[in-house]
């Protein structure tokens, strides 16, 4: 398997596995894949390579905004609190006006509060000053659905600095396979629940939406950057290092 990212795209969240038995690692998911689930296509191209005065939505707000606002009982696509859904580029939109952060909902109403209206709520720690900088300047600079190219480490890929990351931020969060209450009884807040699917197929099959597993993301996908990371690590032995 090549450990070069090919496609690349924008996308993340989390779905329901299914567990059959694999004998084999799935090979890389070719570019352009048929989708069984809604989510057509595959990894889609994407040009822009990463600049370093852009704060890009894939690689910085939606793992933000998910992995601290999209969680159980909050404004996750069960939940949804108050009406608010955090955990993709069309409903985070609804609480954000493009170039204006002091017109936008999502901090006016929500990051910049304080007290029992502060979010994420007590007893959970806010997001630090880089964070909502972050959020700020993607505000500022259009909120669009931008991802980019580039900075993707196949070379040393580690279970505590790659895979835990991307899991937490795609699949542990929102509902789906956290401590709390795990979509399918599979708890992947832990390395023992990660290489549990790691080990049996399921990991390689859902996240290349091949069947009989159920997509993960439902109807989305992982980028190319990190389909490649997560297969690498599989077949190195799903270490846990």
């Amino acid at each position: 398997m090549s450990r070069a990212p090919k496609v690349l795209f924008a996308a993340v969240l989390c779905g329901t596995l299914l567990l059959p038995s694999c004998q084999h690692e799935p090979p890389v998911a070719p570019e352009v894949v048929v989708d069984d689930d809604g989510g057509g296509g595959g990894p889609l191209p994407i040009s822009e390579p990463c600049d370093t005065d852009t704060v890009y939505f894939a690689q910085s707000i939606l793992p933000l905004l998910v992995s601290n606002c999209a969680g159980p009982g909050c404004h996750d696509a069960i939940s949804h609190e108050s009406g608010v859904r955090l955990y993709d580029y069309s409903n985070i939109m609804q609480q954000v006006d493009p170039g204006d952060p002091n017109n936008s909902d999502l901090l006016t109403d929500g990051i910049w509060e304080t007290g029992d209206n502060a979010m994420p709520p007590s007893p959970n720690p806010s997001l630090t000053p880089a964070q909502q900088d972050l959020i700020v300047t993607w505000i500022q600079q259009g909120a669009t659905n931008n991802s980019c190219t580039g900075g993707c480490d196949t070379s040393n890929v580690t279970f505590s600095g790659t895979i835990a990351p991307l899991v937490q931020n795609n699949c542990a969060g929102g509902s789906c396979h956290d401590a709390n209450a795990p979509a399918g009884n599979i708890n992947l807040t832990t390395y023992a629940g990660v290489a549990q699917i790691a080990s049996n197929g399921s990991l390689a099959g859902a996240i290349q939406h091949q069947a009989p597993y159920t997509s993960m993301p439902p109807g989305l996908w992982l980028t190319q950057c990190q389909i490649d990371q997560v297969l690498i690590w599989v077949q190195d032995g799903s270490p846990n290092n």
